[in-house]
């Protein structure tokens, strides 16, 4: 097949990038080209910046694809500019969305691509929804071959997932741990959870290539392993062979205090990581039978806490988080103290 990425550099779209080299198909990708690297042998680059409409359509002239994976959209402009340079040159359109989209929470803590699409904490989430919305209109009304796809929490060697983290993402967490301070969880830390290794989902994704199964239908990609926060957490420390110190903090009272801070944890505790979610995997398992989890977490994150390791540039410090922490924590116990001592 001859196919196209928006991105194909990223966490997800990295994993996919390899798997489809070693298959041999002619894979294209368009980005900024800041990682080629680490590219595989055979993918083309072609360089440029997609919000450039009309210079990505004079590099694009008289090409045609039997598929193109947009990977970075997060707005309704950018489908519809994705629908303007595509519609009429690919037999399918695969959008990446999230499955933050379903509603936060279900009638169900089992979920299925049925399940409604609604998320009142989560602006980026209420923005792939409107994504979603916007493709399935032009297919309806047009024959656009969209295929929509949602993926949960997906990780790589590179990142290690936490629930409560800064803006230099989960190395300071990490940091806490090794320095044996206490570590914050949110809610009592027993809401479950689905973790995604990136080379697993890219099992599912490329299933979807050129399947007409696929083509006006959405499908959540997820591993079959499911976790509680405290398990998540519990796991890291195992494999940093330290002891793990959990100060649990109610999501709405994280959501508040990190407001002041930037942090949107109103969005991503509230309208994601705090609710139990279980992904009923049966409709991508009908096109990829062998979509359940390979690496399991314990094995995937002791991938990512050696590769980090072995990459000081990625143990960013963030003090500022830091001391945020211990004002939370700090505040917590004094309020217990309050209570306790009368």
């Amino acid at each position: 097949m001859k196919i196209l990425f928006i991105g194909g550099t990223g966490t997800i779209s990295m994993a996919i990038t390899r798997a489809l080299a070693e298959k041999g198909e002619e894979l294209y990708l368009l980005n900024r080209g800041s990682r080629t690297d680490d590219l595989p042998e055979g993918v083309r680059v072609i360089q440029a910046d997609i919000h450039d409409e009309q210079d990505v359509r004079e590099k694009l002239r008289g090409m045609d694809f039997d598929a193109v994976g947009d990977f970075i959209a997060f707005h309704p402009e950018d489908v519809e500019r994705d629908w303007r340079l595509f519609a009429g040159r690919t037999r399918q359109y695969l959008f990446i969305s999230s499955a933050s989209a379903y509603h936060k929470p279900a009638a169900s803590h089992l979920i299925t691509e049925g399940t409604t699409l609604a998320n009142p904490h989560w602006q980026y989430s209420r923005d792939k929804i409107a994504c979603e919305e916007a493709l399935m209109r032009h297919y309806r009304e047009e024959g656009f071959p969209v295929t929509i796809v949602r993926p949960s929490h997906t990780y790589d060697e590179r990142s290690i997932p936490v629930g409560v983290h800064g803006a230099m993402g989960s190395w300071p967490v990490i940091r806490r741990m090794l320095s044996g301070k206490p570590v914050i969880i949110q809610g009592d830390g027993s809401s479950l959870w689905a973790l995604t290794f990136n080379t697993d989902f890219a099992i599912g994704y490329t299933a979807l290539l050129g399947n007409r199964h696929a083509i006006g239908e959405a499908f959540h990609i997820t591993g079959t392993e499911n976790l509680t926060w405290n398990q998540i957490h519990q796991t890291i420390a195992d494999a940093l062979g330290v002891a793990l110190k959990p100060c649990h903090v109610a999501s709405d009272f994280l959501a508040a205090a990190g407001a002041p801070m930037g942090y949107d944890f109103g969005g991503s505790l509230l309208g994601d990581k705090a609710v139990s979610v279980v992904f009923d995997n049966s409709k991508i398992r009908r096109l990829a039978p062998d979509m359940v989890t390979h690496v399991p977490f314990h094995e995937g994150v002791r991938r990512a806490i050696a590769w980090i390791q072995a990459h000081p540039e990625r143990q960013a410090e963030d003090p500022a988080f830091d001391a945020w922490c211990d004002r939370v924590i700090e505040a917590q116990e004094r309020a217990k103290a309050f209570v306790i001592g009368g």
